[in-house]
């Protein structure tokens, strides 16, 4: 499949997304458009305005379908990867809760069988790299892994993003990583740790509970379960060794069985 030449599509129906989310029919089985425009709208799809039009412009600029396509090719060589259609989209430029490893320029959501890119303007191309090595590391995972989506457990969330972004240590660089890598200490992460998500590794997807801490806000810190995640595979590597290859289908408690985490 590789990279679906959505410029083309935007370049018709910019404003009408939901007219667009029509040919993405036939990706998401038993939804209609404005269901798909609503669930993407969550992880970084923009709305139209005269901002996100700009994104629209800087993006056919940048060659972004161009650029998209040949990192994607590496790593599906590199990794044997599956041959998934890529979507890009501009990017909502609000910034907020979903925009989970750039705030700023990029967003992204995977699926076992897709991939979907936000974008704008970006000066460092190793940029784009780092998140498409993110998401498409989900996407290898998800699919060797091959459960239901309720059958995930927070458990198998928080390990899931801290694979995808060690994989843009070992492949982009330490400054490429995302700013909740390394937002809480040490002592922060074993409060947080006992206090939060300890006894509650086992909460399935479809809980509510599993996005609040996954995601954090309110009374929850920040980005929590992802901080965790990246912190639990940081500190597994120190002592073990595993290709990205092979990191696709490591159970999830292989992370943190006789492991003293946080402490």
């Amino acid at each position: 499949m590789g990279i679906i030449r959505t410029d083309e599509w935007l370049k018709k129906d910019f404003d009408h997304p939901v007219k667009i989310c029509e040919k993405l029919l036939p990706y998401f089985k038993g939804e209609n458009s404005s269901e798909i425009y609503n669930q993407l709208i969550k992880f970084g799809m923009y709305r139209p305005s005269w901002r996100t039009k700009q994104n629209k412009e800087l993006m056919i600029k940048d060659k972004a379908w161009e650029q998209v396509e040949k990192i994607f090719s590496k790593y599906k060589d590199k990794w044997a990867g599956p041959d998934i259609p890529v979507f890009l989209f501009p990017l909502e430029q609000k910034g907020g809760l979903f925009f989970r490893r750039e705030e700023r320029n990029k967003a992204g959501v995977s699926f076992p069988d897709k991939m979907f890119l936000f974008l704008s303007h970006y000066d460092d191309p190793k940029e784009l790299e780092a998140l498409i090595v993110h998401e498409y590391h989900h996407v290898c995972r998800l699919k060797s892994l091959n459960r239901k989506m309720e059958d995930y457990t927070l458990l198998d969330s928080i390990i899931i993003e801290g694979l995808a972004e060690y994989a843009v240590l070992k492949h982009c660089g330490e400054e490429y990583l995302a700013n909740w890598c390394h937002i809480y200490t040490e002592r922060e992460m074993s409060l947080f740790w006992s206090r939060f998500l300890k006894e509650k590794l086992g909460k399935k997807k479809n809980e509510r509970i599993h996005d609040e801490l996954l995601y954090g806000g309110g009374r929850v810190p920040l980005l929590l379960g992802y901080a965790a995640g990246y912190n639990i595979v940081n500190k597994f590597y120190q002592t073990e060794s595993y290709s990205t290859k092979l990191t696709f289908n490591i159970p999830a408690t292989r992370f943190i069985n006789k492991r003293n985490l946080f402490n």
